[in-house]
């Protein structure tokens, strides 16, 4: 259990930090791919590359944890 919390508590430090500063440095939410639709009574905006990518770090981040 002390793993865990340790591990969520490093995550969840790593991941304020990228919300914080991220956005001056990635990219993520306005990457190629990502869909944008503009029209006279509003948008809509799905990331879908920006989603793919997290989905890959995340994976990559637990099974390096979980190993």
């Amino acid at each position: 259990m002390g793993k865990f919390l340790i591990s969520a508590g490093v995550l969840l430090v790593i991941a304020g930090l990228l919300v914080e500063f991220g956005g001056k440095f990635l990219p993520l939410g306005h990457l190629p791919g990502d869909i944008h639709i503009t029209g006279a009574h509003g948008s809509f905006y799905f990331p879908v590359v920006t989603c793919v990518v997290i989905s890959v770090i995340l994976s990559a981040l637990l099974n390096f944890f979980s190993r």
